[in-house]
């Protein structure tokens, strides 16, 4: 796992060096994507004896906190990638047997899998317009016909949108809408893109509209039983949870790092208010970064634990609300001049705010929280749905 760590260190410099001309244009960073491929990281997830790195949970954190101190954007968007093939990859065969996935899915999963260790990128086709990330509340619907599946519906927030390989669609059945499931569909005929990200930061993620109507082969439908999206999420709520955590501990970091260059460059480290707010910033982002990485700790030892799960939103709920206030006590430590556009800190600035408004936003985070805290629980108890 240090080659792969190291290998982002060496990539991040590049990242952001192009990270503010793609921040400005709104455009998706193609040669960042394609350095990672050929750095052989798109198989960061997959296990070991299907071509990839078999990297833990904790492995991935390490990866994308130093990714996102090169491009917060491309370091989120490939949280997506991770989030898919980790999510696959963790389908152990006691766990397999406990859903009751068949021979003939796994045997679809490991090909999908070792597709990624060879290049394949795969984004996440979940979330909707009203909907959110609530899979129980999707308009997205599939039903059987000869052959495979039909999928008729539109997602929004789909980062990587247009570039990716193969997006993974949250649907409802048609039959009976209680049932959800996820498919692993290709990018191509009967997928279009409608571009509609223009947004306040984490502008080059290309989170565009996707409209599909479009019809997949059997083996498409993951795990091969319909039902199993609502089951894996309580199963693995860190890949839908906590995989953002680290990429927003290092947006903070590249913030401190940013303000530090800044006021050196200008003289302004002989003020103690200054040195005080890096030096607050700096114990922050810290403090967020064990959190997270006591979350990924328990996630390898023992997926799924109460505790564990605990960890899970203690991460997310830290490092979002962390990086928003860090990014901001930094810009103004660095003052007016920093928040000209194209400046790193103004990005950087914008990037972090975003942090605790995606799934889960923080304010669901603390209520989840607060439910576990008086006792109740946290998946069942609330005046809306979790997912």
């Amino acid at each position: 796992m240090t080659q792969a760590v190291e290998a982002v260190r060496r990539l991040a410099p590049r990242l952001a060096a192009r990270a503010a001309r793609h921040d400005r244009d709104g455009s998706f960073p193609v040669d960042d994507f394609r350095d990672l491929r050929e750095a052989g990281l798109f198989g960061l997830m997959v296990p070991r004896e299907l071509g990839g790195h078999g990297a833990t949970f904790a492995g991935y954190a390490a990866v994308a906190t130093e990714l996102a101190r090169g491009n917060g954007a491309t370091a989120l968007v490939f949280n997506m990638h991770a989030s898919v093939t980790g999510a696959l990859g963790a389908v152990t065969e006691d766990l397999a047997e406990t859903l009751g996935v068949p021979e003939e899915a796994l045997a679809a999963r490991d090909g999908l899998l070792r597709a990624a260790a060879d290049g394949s990128w795969y984004a996440v086709a979940m979330s909707e317009r009203g909907a959110g990330a609530r899979l129980s509340q999707l308009s997205t619907v599939y039903e059987p016909v000869e052959g495979g599946w039909r999928i008729k519906g539109s997602k929004t927030f789909c980062s990587g949108a247009g570039h990716a390989d193969g997006y993974l669609v949250a649907a409802r059945s048609a039959a009976d809408p209680s049932v959800v499931s996820q498919f692993l569909v290709p990018a191509g005929d009967g997928v279009s893109v409608e571009e509609t990200w223009d947004s306040l930061g984490m502008r080059a993620t290309s989170s565009h509209d996707l409209h599909l109507d479009v019809t997949v082969p059997a083996d498409r439908l993951l795990g091969g039983v319909e039902g199993l999206a609502l089951v894996v999420a309580q199963l693995m709520p860190h890949w839908l949870v906590a995989s953002y955590a680290a990429v927003y501990v290092g947006v903070a970091r590249a913030a401190i790092d940013a303000a530090a260059e800044h006021l050196t460059a200008r003289s302004l480290t002989g003020l103690p208010a200054v040195r005080a707010r890096l030096g607050r910033a700096d114990a922050a982002v810290a403090a967020a970064d064990l959190v997270v990485a006591e979350a990924a700790r328990r996630v390898d030892e023992a997926p799924g634990d109460v505790e564990t799960n605990r960890w899970v939103w203690r991460a997310k709920l830290v490092a979002g609300t962390t990086a928003a206030e860090v990014a901001a006590s930094v810009l103004e430590a660095a003052g007016t001049s920093a928040t000209r556009r194209g400046h790193p800190l103004e990005r950087l600035y914008r990037d972090a705010r975003c942090g605790s408004l995606q799934p889960a936003t923080s304010d669901v985070c603390a209520d989840w929280l607060g439910t576990v805290a008086l006792g109740g629980d946290p998946d069942r108890d609330g005046s809306a749905p979790r997912w």
